[in-house]
């Protein structure tokens, strides 16, 4: 099935990009720009962005790395305040 007709890029395009792309680095995160790229396309007018983004989510390799999940959870209301503005208690 085409899923966008500006770049003509199938459903098995997209597959098997990010078949290739998990295939040859396993942390990678796989986004719809780096689908583009590997195959050598760029986006257009976006309207197949709806449809481009369904397809990759029903790719079993889209996953996103055990060693990345939970990234957000760890972090502390200190890990989110700047050091360098942060007041120092010591007059």
């Amino acid at each position: 099935m085409i899923v966008c007709q500006c770049q003509n890029i199938s459903d098995r395009d997209i597959n098997s990009a990010i078949d290739w792309m998990r295939a040859s680095d396993s942390a990678a995160l796989i986004t719809p720009g780096k689908i583009y790229r590997a195959l050598g396309k760029q986006a257009d007018c976006g309207g197949c962005m709806p449809l481009f983004l369904a397809t990759m989510r029903k790719n079993a390799n889209l996953e996103v790395p055990m060693e990345l999940r939970g990234l957000r959870a760890r972090t502390t209301k200190d890990d989110q305040t700047c050091k360098a503005t942060r007041k120092s208690s010591i007059i």
